[in-house]
């Protein structure tokens, strides 16, 4: 029979006894995920919120080029319902994105709210009809049907 002497069962017990610590920080920080910033959770007060369908005509800028971001398709979707007066039958009005100005902030408000990756996949590729809650700071976006 093979005698472990004692410095090599204490060595062994810490190196199993790191192991077991690194596993478990290593699952709580997966769990956790990505954490986001503040702002992003709190995107201030409700201003408003409206509906709109986001139609092949809104993946697309003035220019004819193809839009490939969430936000710049929900920003096209109102320049064409205030500027170019092209608007699908489910789009609702909004006091908030009838300015120039504020539809220029829209990428910044999506980034400081939130939406789903879900979400984000179904605005480029599709033509969901969404939900847009307009915040102080930031806008969060739905998807109510495909």
């Amino acid at each position: 029979m093979e005698r472990v002497d004692a410095p090599s069962a204490t060595r062994d017990k810490y190196i199993m006894r790191s192991i077991v610590f690194l596993l478990l920080l290593m699952t709580a920080v997966f769990a956790l995920g990505p954490v986001r910033n503040t702002r992003a959770q709190n995107p201030g007060q409700l201003i408003e919120s409206y509906t709109a369908r986001l139609s092949a005509r809104d993946h697309f800028n003035s220019n004819g080029v193809r839009l490939r971001a969430a936000a710049a398709i929900i920003r096209q979707d109102r320049a064409n319902f205030y500027v170019y007066g092209l608007r699908d039958d489910e789009d609702q009005p909004d006091s908030f994105f009838s300015s120039k100005a504020n539809r220029a902030r829209l990428e910044q408000m999506l980034e400081n709210g939130r939406t789903t990756p879900e979400a984000t996949y179904a605005i480029v590729n599709g033509t969901p009809l969404i939900r847009v809650d307009i915040y102080g700071n930031g806008i969060t976006v739905t998807i109510i049907s495909e």
